[in-house]
């Protein structure tokens, strides 16, 4: 099921100020046509899914109030304007969130705006709990990132290899995120749907299922260990030839088991491999705007049953261990990543 525009999207949002995304354009001395124009273009370079025609109606309809643009749209606003959701008005800021700064224009240095975006999206790694420990990885992290990008164009890594488990609940962000990780460091991803989803397909039809199951016991009893200990195969396959990897998966049963991680950590840590365990922090209304507008065959049981699968998520549970944050409630950090990536366009064209 695909949802289109203004389906199922409240018209009331709080904090929306439908008004300063018609100032926007109007300060950027753009029509409505040339706007549409301007949209499609940065969708494009930016490779996001999910802009259809950006036609001016539609685009007077979001500046009136008619219509709350969809998350493609809003990714794609802030891009076009440089802004961030609360400068344009979709949502009031998240407290202690920093929104309005600005980018200058773009050369084949790495120059200080570059890195500004760069550091302002990756210090939303935070730590997930109060330990000393805990609170020295999250420097530690944030920094590897940075030098790794950093170096890219000169090669070489000091630091021994790491291994990053971006998790969180369905349509957290975290496959964004995971994919902001990997274009600062060159990193390789992998995520755990596109790498194992047909072999997930096939055995659940196999099994006489459905093979857009995620929710039943034969998916969790008979399936879900082998797509898991198909991702972690791989993931090892990497770090055993000393690649710093970035996995992308919800993580849910595994983060919480406090002997899956040790044994992890005590595997990756005898190949002279550190494991940072990343959660991606989320609301429930953004993760079902987010599940709603990717319309993947795998989510229809939670949209047609979303009290239900929501009466199975706790937004409050984190990791058994020491682990660090993402907070990425009301797509935050997405968006910072996404002005981030902008940034550096001269540098990733």
């Amino acid at each position: 099921m695909r949802m289109t525009e203004g389906q199922g999207v409240g018209k009331h949002r709080a904090g929306w100020r439908p008004d300063r995304l018609r100032e926007q354009r109007e300060a950027h001395g753009l029509t409505l046509e040339k706007a549409g124009e301007r949209l499609r273009e940065v969708a494009e370079r930016a490779e996001l899914k999910g802009i259809p025609a950006a036609n001016p109606q539609t685009l007077w309809q979001h500046e009136q109030g008619e219509v709350y643009p969809s998350p493609h749209y809003r990714r794609a606003y802030c891009l076009l304007y440089r802004a961030t959701e609360p400068d344009l008005g979709f949502r009031s800021a998240l407290p202690g969130e920093e929104t309005s700064f600005k980018l200058t224009p773009m050369d084949d240095r790495l120059n200080g705006a570059q890195v500004l975006a760069v550091e302002r999206a990756i210090h939303r790694i935070a730590p997930g709990d109060a330990d000393a420990d805990a609170d020295a990885d999250h420097f530690s992290l944030q920094q590897r990132i940075i030098d790794a990008w950093k170096r890219r164009h000169t090669g070489g890594d000091p630091h021994r290899p790491v291994l990053i488990l971006v998790g969180g609940f369905a349509g957290s962000g975290k496959t964004e995120l995971a994919r902001f990780f990997v274009q600062l460091t060159g990193w390789p991803l992998l995520d755990k749907d596109p790498l194992t989803r047909p072999l997930v397909e096939r055995l659940l039809v196999a099994l006489g299922g459905d093979p857009n199951d995620r929710h039943t016991e034969l998916y969790r009893e008979q399936v879900r260990s082998v797509e898991y200990d198909c991702l972690m195969q791989s993931a090892m396959a990497n770090i055993k030839c000393g690649i710093s990897t970035v996995l992308s998966a919800p993580f849910i049963a595994e983060m919480t088991d406090a002997a899956w991680m040790q044994r992890l950590s005590n595997r990756a840590t005898s190949m002279g491999v550190d494991v940072f365990p990343v959660w991606v922090r989320c609301d429930e209304e953004s993760m079902r705007e987010y599940i709603t507008f990717r319309s993947a065959a795998r989510d229809a049981w939670k949209l047609q049953r979303w009290d239900e699968y929501m009466a199975t998520i706790d937004l409050d549970l984190r990791p058994a261990v020491p682990h660090l944050v993402v907070d990425n409630r009301l797509g935050a950090a997405v968006s910072l990543a996404d002005q981030a990536r902008q940034a550096m366009g001269a540098v990733y064209a």
